[in-house]
């Protein structure tokens, strides 16, 4: 069925516009030789050979999968040594043949070690005379390997927690007794369960968090040292590096950026590329790329609007690209992207009928590639003649699982430029990904190198699939709640959703005194047992009342390496001023406690009384779209102070020190009465989020990261201007548990 056109659309879909660039600048002169393997940085992960030789100062990185594993490979680099990764499978016989190895890591993974299919290793790995360093999941199979066991814990980690190391050990030799660091797993390892021959060097609580026989120079931590999260991760891999394994650091990656180059040409030759630009700073340094590679007068630079950019987006995109002096040619396509099904088939669920978040990626992922089709023949260009371009990033992969990332990651949230179509495309040799073995920012330092324009290099990050995955629908006004609980031994009433709140408002009101029920003084206890002592100290003296609600929606998240689908938790108190310091400590123990939550948001306003069952229906129409348009809107003037505040006060533009903030709408009245029938109005989450890798990073914490005067404001001129908001909240969760995006 033929659909109404979108009050968005600029023109009619299949329209477009084309900006004229000035004369372009002079190719990259071809004046370099063919790369030599020796001293460039190539890996298993990426279908390359690694080169045999004779002696050397590499390291060897096994993949298990973790969602941070290519991160583990930047550090060591970043270090000046040189790093290969191998898959799981790898025998410590074929690293020896290959020779110049000093060292191996197991990297962490979204495994639990006793799963019936739980992936393995070479046990050799560990008896070969090599120093080894095994992260999270290659902890436990160190331990497990090596005679000691691994159980499954109650209390999951999840986030950035404290830790007690033992500075003696080489691995931790100049770090402080107690160190900030990153816990995300389920299965423990205890003092009793420790394999023989091993010691204890780190501890969270109860848990051991590291172990290591020092005189084989094996060592083994529960956390992850290669993420932001944890303080002190790059000294950990300095002391692995040099003081344990004697590396030289003497090795200096090639220039990336000609390294990008070399592999444009090897794999274009001398055909054409068509390339897909959202504005955004990696599609930017990809046409950049592609532009000194090839000249030109090869590349083909496009834009869709795919109906859910931001507030003038588009407009904003056309101008910023003139910089790369390419013209670009802009489409507009939003009532192809509404009506679209997944595979375009008769009977399909059409994107503005959707609901699901994962489904609502492949659609728009497929679509952007069906459109793609409709535009080389509007251009009157060939498959045969061109290849794809993408600035795709390796977080991008791995989120995805991706083979070309990881053979072993589990899917986190497909990306619209790793859906199934982008995949058969790349099966037939037809995609072009130079950026893909890079992270956020050092697709910013390259840029920089570029000579692109400042507004492009530090650019917030915009999801490919726009404001239609920072709209959660819902076409049921009353979903069912799924979640497990533990078996109570007290005869309790009232639904799962009210039981789940009662233990969780148990957590964070640990001050109100001991409880009847068992389980409501084990939520309790266990609260304060998971708080730092800085935390325990202010929730022991809590004189007032947080309010906790779980919401009846589902966020994304990761967890263990692993992909989450769980619920998240709204907080709200009438104490003034707002406890902040309290309010996200509690949001970070509460996804540890309560496995089925992996998002926590605080609510402005009034504390919230009721509990909320009911939705109001959204999905992806117009009038929703603009709704968030404007939101998004008037947060960003706030964030960058570009316009006088509503309430006042003096802002600060903050907008440098935030990396990221999406804005989320939310299908929720907080504040409807129990007997109206339904409601029209909608929530909006606020995501101001700190990090330097894009893998891993600290939610904004006011007074802290972010003025608590810049999200009042925000608060305030939301529902001041939109119509039909009920609340405005802040997300106050970390990644990991929870992800940037929400969906």
């Amino acid at each position: 069925m033929k659909r109404s056109g979108s009050m968005l659309d600029i023109s009619e879909d299949s329209q477009h516009s084309t900006n004229k660039a000035p004369p372009p600048k002079k190719p990259l002169e071809d004046h370099m030789e063919s790369v030599n393997m020796n001293g460039s940085h190539v890996t298993l992960v990426e279908n390359l050979p690694v080169e045999k030789v004779k002696s050397g100062d590499r390291i060897a990185i096994l993949d298990f999968g973790a969602q941070y594993g290519k991160v583990i490979d930047r550090r060591v680099r970043e270090l000046r040594v040189q790093s290969e990764m191998f898959p799981l499978n790898t025998t410590a016989k074929q690293i020896f043949d290959l020779g110049g190895f000093k060292a191996i890591i197991i990297s962490g993974g979204p495994n639990s070690v006793y799963a019936v299919d739980a992936p393995t290793i070479d046990p050799e790995i560990f008896t070969c005379g090599l120093p080894v360093l095994g992260i999270c999941y290659g902890f436990q199979l160190m331990n497990k390997l090596n005679g000691g066991n691994v159980s499954r814990e109650h209390i999951r980690e999840d986030g950035a927690c404290e830790i007690q190391i033992d500075t003696r050990v080489a691995l931790f030799n100049g770090l402080d007794d107690v160190e900030t660091v990153l816990l995300t797993h389920g299965d423990s390892v205890s003092d009793s369960t420790v394999a023989p021959d091993f010691q204890v060097m780190a501890k969270s609580g109860h848990h051991v968090a590291g172990i290591c026989n020092e005189q084989r120079k094996l060592y083994g931590v529960q956390f992850h040292p290669e993420v932001d999260l944890t303080t002190h991760g790059s000294k950990m891999f300095e002391n692995f590096l040099f003081k344990i394994v004697g590396c030289c650091g003497n090795f200096t990656i090639q220039n990336r950026e000609q390294a990008c180059i070399d592999e444009i040409k090897n794999i274009v030759g001398d055909k054409k590329v068509l390339v897909m630009v959202s504005g955004g700073v990696d599609s930017a340094v990809c046409a950049a790329l592609l532009s000194r590679a090839l000249g030109p007068n090869r590349v083909t630079a496009i834009h869709i609007d795919n109906g859910f950019m931001r507030h003038e987006e588009s407009d904003a995109v056309e101008k910023s690209l003139a910089a790369l002096n390419l013209p670009v040619h802009r489409y507009n396509y939003g009532t192809t992207f509404r009506s679209s099904g997944e595979h375009a088939q008769e009977g399909e669920m059409s994107l503005d009928e959707c609901d699901d978040p994962e489904l609502k990626r492949r659609i728009i992922g497929n679509t952007f590639i069906r459109v793609k089709d409709l535009i080389m023949k509007d251009l009157n260009i060939t498959h045969e003649e061109y290849f794809l371009a993408q600035g795709t990033l390796r977080p991008d992969l791995i989120e995805s699982a991706s083979a070309l990332a990881s053979g072993h990651a589990d899917t986190i949230k497909t990306h619209h430029n790793d859906t199934a179509l982008v995949r058969d495309l790349r099966n037939l040799g037809k995609v072009v990904e130079p950026l893909k073995d890079f992270h956020k920012d050092e697709v910013r330092e390259l840029g920089k190198d570029l000579g692109l324009p400042e507004q492009i290099v530090q650019r917030h990050p915009f999801p490919g699939p726009g404001l239609a995955i920072r709209i959660l629908c819902a076409a049921d006004r009353r979903p069912e709640f799924y979640f497990d609980l533990p078996v109570f031994d007290e005869e309790v009433h009232g639904s799962i959703q009210e039981l789940t709140e009662k233990l969780i408002s148990a957590a964070v009101n640990p001050s109100q005194g001991i409880y009847e029920y068992h389980r409501l003084e084990k939520a309790r206890t266990d609260t304060l047992l998971s708080l730092s002592q800085r935390d325990r100290i202010l929730a022991e003296k809590q004189t007032f009342q947080i309010s906790a609600h779980v919401l009846p929606i589902k966020t994304v998240g990761v967890q263990g390496d692993a992909r989450s689908y769980s619920y998240a938790v709204a907080l709200s108190t009438d104490e003034r001023p707002i406890p902040w310091q309290l309010l996200f400590a509690y949001a970070s123990v509460i996804p540890k406690l309560f496995h089925g939550i992996n998002r926590v948001c605080y609510a402005f306003g009034r504390k919230i009384e009721n509990s909320i069952e009911d939705l109001t229906r959204t999905l992806l129409v117009p009038q929703i779209v603009t709704k968030l348009q404007m939101a998004d809107h008037i947060a960003s003037n706030v964030l960058f102070a570009r316009e006088p505040a509503y309430t006042g006060v003096t802002l600060q533009n903050v907008g440098h020190k935030i990396q990221q903030m999406p804005v989320v709408l939310l299908p929720i009245d907080f504040d409807r009465e129990k007997c109206a029938a339904g409601s029209y109005k909608h929530s909006i989450v606020l995501r101001p989020f700190v990090t330097s890798d894009f893998m891993t990073g600290q939610a904004a914490i006011p007074g802290i990261h972010i003025p608590e005067e810049t999200l009042l404001e925000m608060d305030y001129a939301i529902r001041s201007n939109v119509l039909g908001i009920s609340r405005v909240l802040l997300d106050m969760t970390c990644k990991p548990p929870g992800t940037t995006e929400w969906e």
